[in-house]
């Protein structure tokens, strides 16, 4: 890969070489003495320190580190001040003395903090230096928009490097105007090397890109936001040899059959949205080293012409559709890197594959790939260092016993998880592998002693997903990551998975068991892994007490999950200041408190205690927690109302809400959902989605993730992969009551809304007509009462609604998602009227009736309505009381109901006529 980089520049002039000049030295030193260092910056940047700090005006500048001077002139002519720690505005009036350097043909300033608008008309003083050659300003904290007049002189600029500039928290950029790029395609003839990685190019036309100078022998274009169809000709300028468009997902276009520039050496178009077939003219490019064609929409085979490529070492074209059968696919022996993965090969892998002796990746994941891998095979691949044929289900390892006999001096990671693997493999134990992956097979039975012995440099070990039921050893001595869930493990974890107390396991950083038959107690001795940062034992048979040391045993933990078990007694009391993100105690019988002590936990994110037989009033200093997004407490015996009194900053980042299944009485305090802020607005900062590598960065073995439950549509779900987007609040089956307050419009980012089955009465609020975001929305079992607010019908998302067993008349809205919803949204509120109800609203814009008078009649409550009747008469005006009709609570059979609305009907006829009924 080619690199636009900078040359050290001599600390020590040669002896003829003139002093710097006065007035640069001084230019030089009001630069140092206005721009401020970052002292600190060596831990951000590798080899990164303070340069400026060895400038001296008693040393002749011309020897200061970074100075690079005219060894004839005396004249400064380059700076090199890349990862010096700089920090300030590059192009404020105070710093421009740079540019008072007339001779200056080469700044380097990469990799550095300078921010502001650069590149517009405060930068005039730029356009003076005609002899400028080399502008780098990559990975700074540049922004704005780049004027034209920038290119209006500079017209012996051969290298410009502005890429990766901005704030990557707030998406400010670097930006790229259509008449800016012309005026630089235009002006730059002498061009020939042009990095813009990551600046915002969308407005500029692609075609502009044909007017660049034909001298250019690098374009680098990678994430700058380009769209529509890339032209060809491009790839066919004489000079060029490397391109890079990778990241730019809208560019389309197609791989030129014929006259590529011949002197092509990188190609990465890596994650665009190229069409067609690979072209065999690929096999004329002599002097191509590397080839990401990786996420695009190509088709077909790979041609035969990519082992005459010589000098190639990388070739990735994973995730296209490419097809074929993997014999037809020649490699030249100077490949290194090979990444075939997510396409529709099929076939067992070529003889020639394995003659590749320099090669040290080989990624061939997700294909129809078939066959036996034997030992000898991948021993020919001396220098091989990462192999990764997952999801290939017909692909399995060699298991004769005779396949120990090969070492495999480099080999640090391989992935064979979702193959055809049915027993532990013995042939890797000689290497020095590192991380291995076999989860999700056919392994069967246990790993024996002997299988277990050997594997001293094993860090990383995936066995998940597979039918193992007993485990004598543990391979290797020093893991730091072990993954077992889900197979069928059963018996005790201290004699049936390991032995706790072995000194050597104290490296454990990640441990999963989860999904498994085991039983007993969680021994004490499992606090010995200081260094422990995931912990997973949930769903198992686990019975006893929480150890009191897991709460505070590892300072690194961050990960804690013991749900589901048969666990009992008090979660422990000595949670101290810890790195805890992830807590799930949920699903056992754990009584007693919440411990206060979680208040130390200032990391937690996510907090699951439900289903469990907690009694406590609700913790109030839980609030306190700045990161805590999810809070479930379901199904527990808590009690009392909701604090009233909370700090403005408290639950401002909560998510999601499960108080459902508790004791909780009282009103709802209104001031405590003002604080929900993260519901008020889409998070600005997302659920970390409760995933944990459990690998390591250089390989990573997989993504970890659990799961959270929320009740919608009358079941529950299992939120995953999208808990980091997921906003729901359930506050159902309580004793909650009082009127809902009109704050809960307020969070317009709620998706799942459900206050069923409490005591709340008064009306629906119409601020609920703000909750655009409502995909559930649950007020059953109340005693509401007044009109559904006609402002809901604007609720374009929502698919489920239950309003039913209450008191609430009047017409039902229409529109929208009103018109999709049955009668059972609806039930057991007689004074509602209008479709989808059978019954029709006599004046639908009348006033609405007063709400029912509750009587005791033989132990039950039941609404009745009255009616006042005024009948004139000759002799006077009489006034009357009539019953009107009764309205039956949910649960009484409709027929019922019509039967006695007639009965009543025809006395109430009789008795106006003056036919006094018969009393029964």
């Amino acid at each position: 890969m080619l690199h636009l980089s900078w040359t050290s520049f001599s600390s020590v002039p040669s002896p003829s070489s003139p002093l710097c000049l006065p007035h640069q030295r001084a230019a030089l030193l009001r630069f140092k003495n206005s721009i401020s260092l970052d002292y600190f910056c060596g831990d951000n940047y590798y080899a990164a320190y303070p340069k400026t700090e060895t400038w001296n005006k008693s040393i002749d500048c011309c020897s200061w580190e970074g100075v690079k001077c005219d060894e004839m002139t005396g004249h400064v002519i380059g700076i090199n001040l890349s990862r010096s720690c700089l920090v300030g505005s590059l192009f404020a009036s105070a710093n421009n003395s740079l540019f008072l350097l007339h001779n200056l043909q080469w700044l380097d300033l990469s990799y550095n903090f300078l921010y502001d608008s650069p590149l517009d008309n405060s930068s005039s003083s730029l356009f003076q230096l005609r002899n400028f050659r080399r502008l780098d300003l990559s990975y700074n904290y540049l922004d704005g928009a780049i004027l034209p007049e920038f290119f209006s002189q500079l017209v012996s600029l051969t290298h410009l490097d502005l890429s990766y500039n901005g704030f990557s928290d707030t998406f400010s950029k670097l930006t790229f105007g259509a008449l800016g790029f012309e005026m630089l395609a235009r002006n730059l003839n002498r061009l020939r090397n042009l990095v813009l990685d990551s600046v915002d190019m969308s407005d500029v036309a692609l075609t502009s890109f044909l007017n660049l100078s034909s001298s250019l022998q690098r374009l680098s274009l990678r994430e700058c936001q380009l769209h529509g169809e890339f032209p060809t000709q491009l790839f066919q300028f004489s000079n060029l040899k490397s391109i890079g468009l990778g990241g730019n997902e809208n560019l389309t276009g197609y791989l030129p059959q014929t006259n590529w520039s011949s002197g092509l050496e990188l190609l990465d178009l890596s994650r665009c949205g190229f069409r067609g077939s690979i072209p065999p003219s690929f096999g004329n490019l002599s002097q191509l080293v590397s080839i990401d064609l990786s996420r695009n929409l190509l088709r077909g085979q790979i041609p035969d012409v990519f082992g005459n490529l010589t000098k190639l070492t990388s070739f990735t074209c994973s995730s296209c559709n490419l097809s074929g059968p993997m014999v037809q696919i020649q490699m030249p022996s100077s490949i290194q890197y090979v990444d075939l993965s997510c396409n529709d090969f099929h076939g067992p892998l070529p003889g020639s594959m394995f003659d590749l002796v320099n090669l040290t990746e080989l990624r061939l994941s997700s294909n129809n790939l078939s066959g036996v891998i034997e030992s000898v095979m991948l021993s020919k691949l001396a220098g091989l260092e990462l192999l990764d044929l997952s999801n290939n289900s017909l692909l399995s390892l060699s298991t004769s016993d005779n396949e120990v006999n090969y070492s495999f001096s480099q080999l640090r990671a391989v992935y064979f998880s979702s193959c055809n693997v049915s027993q532990f493999p013995n042939y890797f134990r000689t290497s020095k592998l590192e991380v291995l992956d076999l989860s999700n097979n056919m392994i069967s039975g246990g790993i024996s002693k002997w299988e277990a012995e050997r594997w001293e440099a094993l860090l990383a070990l995936n066995l998940s997903y597979n039918s193992l039921t007993t485990l004598e050893r543990f391979p290797g001595k020093s893991l730091e990551s072990l993954d077992l869930r889900s197979n069928l493990l059963q018996g005790p974890i201290l004699s049936t998975c390991l032995n706790l107390q072995t000194p050597n396991q104290q490296s454990f950083m990640k441990f999963i068991i989860s999904d498994n038959k085991l039983t007993g107690n969680i021994p004490s001795s499992i606090c010995n892994w200081s260094l422990l940062d995931l912990l997973d034992l949930s769903r198992n048979s686990l019975s006893g007490t929480i150890p009191e040391c897991l709460g505070n045993f590892s300072e690194f933990l961050m990960f804690m999950d013991l749900q589901m078990n048969n666990l009992s007694g008090k979660i422990p009391d000595s949670f101290g200041n810890n790195q805890l993100s992830y807590l799930f105690l949920n699903d056992n019988g754990l009584e007693g408190l919440v411990p206060p002590s979680l208040a130390n936990s200032t990391s937690l994110e996510i907090l699951n205690l439900g289903n469990n037989k907690l009694t406590d009033r609700f913790p109030h200093w839980l609030a306190s927690l700045p990161s805590l997004q999810v809070l479930i407490l379901r199904s527990n015996r808590f009690h009392g109302s909701l604090p009233h009194s909370v700090a403005s900053t408290n639950f401002s980042a909560l998510q999601m809400i499960d108080l459902s299944g508790n004791e909780f009485t009282g009103p709802l305090p209104s001031k405590l959902f003002r604080n929900f802020r993260a519901m008020t607005d889409k998070p600005k900062r997302r659920l970390s989605d409760t995933r944990i590598s459990i690998g390591f960065i250089s390989y990573g073995l997989e993504n970890y993730h659990t799961s959270v439950q929320v009740t919608t549509k009358r079941l529950e779900l299992e939120l995953t992969k999208t808990l980091d987007i997921f906003v729901s609040m359930d506050l159902s089956n309580n004793k909650f009551s009082g009127q809902i307050p009109k704050e809960v419009g307020q969070l317009i980012s709620l998706q799942i809304l459900n206050f069923s089955r409490n005591n709340f009465t008064g009306r629906i609020p119409a601020s609920f007509g703000n909750l655009v975001a409502l995909e559930s929305l649950d007020l059953s079992s109340n005693k509401l009462n007044g009109r559904i607010p006609s402002q809901m019908s604007k609720l374009t998302f929502l698919e489920v609604l239950n309003l039913s067993r209450n008191n609430l008349v009047g017409p039902i809205p229409h529109g929208n998602q009103f018109d999709t919803f049955d009668n059972d949204s609806y039930s057991g509120n007689m004074g509602l009227c209008g479709l989808p109800l059978s019954k029709q609203c006599v004046n639908p814009g009348e006033a609405e009736p007063p709400a029912p008078l509750v009587v005791e009649h033989e132990g039950s409550k039941i609404p009745f309505f009255w009616k006042v009747v005024m009948m004139g008469y000759r002799s006077g005006v009489v006034l009357g009381l009539s019953l009107g009709y009764i309205v039956f609570v949910t649960g009484r059979p409709w027929w019922l109901v019509r039967m006695v609305e007639r009965d009543i009907q025809y006395k109430f006829t009789k008795w106006i006529r003056g036919i006094k009924p018969k009393r029964n």
